[in-house]
């Protein structure tokens, strides 16, 4: 499956080659309406270039995307995707802005601290 192609209404993880390892139903956050469609679980064996490539997908198709993911080498394979994806959009006049925090996930039955990423295209200044 071509990164860029993922469907807005699943939650995906990227293996070490880069493809889609695991399609899962959305997670809801106490049934919140504000949470992205697009989730994307990057692990540390993740290609950036194929996660830069989801991330450049749904920004072109929704604006917004969520990128989770938990530990020091996962959350550098993310951060290189969100560079990565800048790069690829700014060639078509699209910046976007990322907004890091935290957040817990359940990992069977475990609960853990993850990095969310909130990417949303960047509204140009005005002067």
């Amino acid at each position: 499956m071509n990164p860029a192609q993922l469907q807005p209404t699943a939650t995906h993880a990227f293996g070490e080659n880069g493809h889609v390892i695991e399609e899962l139903p959305h997670p809801t956050q106490n049934g919140a309406s504000d949470v992205p469609t697009e989730v994307l679980k990057v692990s540390s064996r993740s290609r950036p270039s194929a996660v830069a490539g989801a991330i450049a997908g749904v920004i072109r198709e929704s604006g917004v995307a969520e990128v989770q993911s938990i530990g020091a080498g996962a959350t550098n394979q993310a951060i290189k995707a969100v560079a990565i994806a800048r790069s690829y959009l700014f060639e078509e006049g699209i910046d976007i802005v990322c907004v890091p925090s935290f957040i817990d996930v359940s990992i069977e039955e475990e609960e853990r601290t993850a990095i969310r990423m909130l990417i949303e295209r960047r509204t140009p200044a005005t002067d």
